[in-house]
């Protein structure tokens, strides 16, 4: 093997860890979120956001469809930038 074929798989290793990480971190922030927040800031419910973070977890550790590890990942971003702010944002009384 060449050097070049090590060095992309070690970028290609790089990059999937990073996409487990970043899935796994969504995931586990969604559930210490409470399920009322979901509601109030007007987004998906904690199960439905739970069920796609969780299922792209999964697609994610076993390498299936690329397709699906794209689609899965912008779930997971969308999530952190957008559904974890308004949900943080709001505080029980």
């Amino acid at each position: 093997m060449s050097l070049f074929s090590y060095a992309q798989g070690g970028v290609m290793l790089a990059v999937t860890v990073a996409l487990i990480a970043l899935k796994a971190y969504a995931f586990i922030l969604a559930l210490t979120f409470p399920a009322e927040g979901y509601l109030a800031a007007d987004k998906l419910t904690k199960p439905s956001w739970l069920a796609i973070l969780g299922i792209g977890l999964v697609v994610e550790l076993l390498g299936l469809l690329a397709i699906l590890n794209i689609v899965f990942t912008i779930a997971a971003i969308v999530f952190l930038v957008d559904v974890r702010p308004a949900v943080r944002g709001l505080r029980r009384s």
